[in-house]
């Protein structure tokens, strides 16, 4: 019988996590028709994995009560996705050492079948997500499921929470989501103590628990959107203010978020950021590649002199011969 084993593998799932399913049902979470399901149903049963059907109103198609289930199954391309999303987990700060990953891994060779370990641990073997470290800390695991919980039921939560200056205060928040940004996880939360919504570094949370309060939040609230727009808006150094010649929709593609706030002008956008290094800031500018005005901080005209003369030496210095460090003979 021609049936896909991928849908295959996530029926035999579905009948795992729900006791019964109508055609329907199952139809709509594979995304085919009720009739290509009673198909895939008569394949399970082809195979000898005993998928029972009850007809009328209320019925729909279980496994057998007892059934024990071959060992785990995963396509090649599910069995990928598990592992960069294990590597990940790693780069992404959620696991401070290898250990956890490592354990996962094994985990995952033990129960797989014979037939697909070999090709599994190829991909651990060889795939690579690189060196570089993407996460600047470490975030605990069992902190970011209990408020992921929270903001799904929509529960508060009672932090304790350092402050980067290392002030300990408490906080009773309701938790928007919980989203990865520039090196760190943060919490999105409004913040009964503040009256306002704030964001709350994971790695500095002392202690965190869930509350019985139940709170709304607002529909379709995008967490990543609003640390990205947070961080672009955080005041911090000095204060810069830049005119950009170039369309708020130009200005859009080539500033980030996270580096600054847009606003349209008669002449261009105006971009504001805040920066530690005014070499920097004039490097960053540089890189936008664009004709721009400084209209604060006056100092930051001198950093971009700066650059400009370095940029102009190194274009009139002449270019040498370098010497390959490999040679190839005949």
């Amino acid at each position: 019988m021609d049936v896909s084993l991928s849908r295959l593998l996530a029926l035999i799932e579905l009948l795992q996590v729900y006791r019964q399913l109508t055609a329907e049902e199952i139809a709509s979470r594979l995304e085919v028709s009720p009739r290509t399901v009673r198909r895939y149903i008569a394949g399970l049963q082809d195979m000898g994995i005993p998928v029972e059907t009850e007809r009328g109103p209320a019925g729909g198609y279980r496994l057998r009560r007892g059934f024990k289930l071959p060992p785990l199954m995963l396509s090649n391309e599910e069995a990928l996705v598990v592992i960069i999303g294990l590597l990940a987990a790693q780069r992404l700060g959620l696991a401070a050492s290898g250990t956890a990953v490592a354990g996962a891994l094994a985990k995952l060779d033990r129960l797989l079948p014979e037939a697909q370990r070999a090709e599994v641990q190829a991909m651990q073997d060889f795939v690579s997500l690189g060196l570089s470290p993407v996460a600047r800390d470490h975030a605990d695991a069992e902190t970011i499921l209990r408020l992921g919980t929270a903001a799904r039921d929509r529960t508060g939560v009672r932090l304790t929470y350092r402050s980067g200056a290392g002030e300990l205060t408490e906080r009773l928040v309701d938790p928007y989501g919980v989203a990865f940004q520039s090196g760190h996880w943060y919490l999105v939360s409004w913040d009964h103590f503040r009256g306002a919504m704030r964001t709350f570094r994971l790695d500095r949370m002392v202690a965190t628990e869930a509350t019985t309060e139940i709170f709304e939040r607002p529909e379709d609230f995008d967490a990543v959107a609003y640390v990205r727009q947070a961080i672009g808006q955080a005041v911090y150094g000095t204060r810069c203010e830049v005119l950009l010649a170039l369309t708020p929709e130009e200005a859009a593609r080539r500033v980030s978020p996270t580096d600054g706030t847009l606003e349209p002008a008669e002449d261009g956008t105006v971009l504001r950021f805040s920066a530690d290094d005014l070499e920097w800031a004039a490097a960053y500018l540089a890189s936008l590649e664009c004709d721009l005005v400084v209209l604060r901080p006056p100092e930051l005209r001198a950093s971009l002199r700066t650059i400009a003369r370095r940029l102009q030496a190194a274009a009139r210095r002449p270019g040498r011969a370098v010497t390959p460090a490999v040679q190839v003979t005949s």
